[in-house]
């Protein structure tokens, strides 16, 4: 295996990858009033943490990120699912939201709807997707040069 100097890649990874995470907790946020929501929100999460994978590789960022992609996307849909079958307690149709609004630390004046607990499964769902998708693929690849 040939080692090459990425030292610029790394430290370009770190600023970028913080700036995917920070965007895509903002379009999270948004996605209810604004074009954005859990979907992109996911993928650009998905895309931060890839190009961590890319930069430091699978063993190290599997060390700080321990997390197995595979069970986030059944609590994803669990969380999606809950919402919507959750309004039939309060006696509203499916899906049904409601809203109000809170002054959070950094975000300052904010809404939150109950539509943010259904972007977060889909968040939540995407991200598992994504991420399973290519590190099979990446393993997949791993394992033929092998």
């Amino acid at each position: 295996m040939i080692k090459t100097n990425d030292l610029i890649l790394r430290t370009t990874t770190t600023l970028i990858a913080f700036i995917l995470f920070g965007f895509s907790v903002y379009l999270f946020f948004a996605g209810h009033n604004k074009p954005g929501g859990g979907f992109i929100g996911g993928l650009m999460t998905s895309a931060a943490i890839v190009l961590m994978y890319m930069a430091y590789g699978m063993e190290s960022v599997a060390k700080i990120i321990p997390i197995n992609f595979r069970v986030v996307i059944p609590i994803g849909l669990l969380i999606a699912v809950g919402t919507g079958v959750g309004s039939f307690i309060f006696g509203h149709p499916f899906l049904s939201q409601t809203f109000a609004y809170f002054q959070l630390p950094v975000l300052g004046k904010t809404e939150l709807a109950t539509a943010l607990l259904f972007d977060l499964g889909v968040y939540l769902t995407v991200i598992g997707v994504t991420m399973t998708i290519i590190l099979t693929i990446a393993q997949d690849r791993k394992d033929e040069t092998a």
